[in-house]
């Protein structure tokens, strides 16, 4: 079963010139193992993190993000 928030992070830094997981979390004000946490779903960002990463990809927050409301948090 998988996480109720899920996430293209990874595909997006791959066409953003293969950014790194430290790059963008520079961009946003947070740590890459944030990021890491993050796009591997173990961690959901926090509203205003999620806004960010939308941002600096110059897309909408559900292009980055999706929510599931039928998987159960655990």
């Amino acid at each position: 079963m998988g996480a109720p928030i899920s996430n293209r992070i990874r595909e997006l830094r791959f066409h953003h010139n293969e950014m790194s997981q430290a790059e963008l979390g520079q961009r946003i004000g947070v740590t890459r193992q944030t990021i890491a946490a993050i796009e591997s779903e173990k961690y959901s960002p926090s509203l205003e993190a999620a806004f960010r990463i939308a941002h600096v990809f110059g897309v909408q927050l559900d292009d980055v993000f999706q929510w599931n409301p039928f998987v159960s948090m655990r």
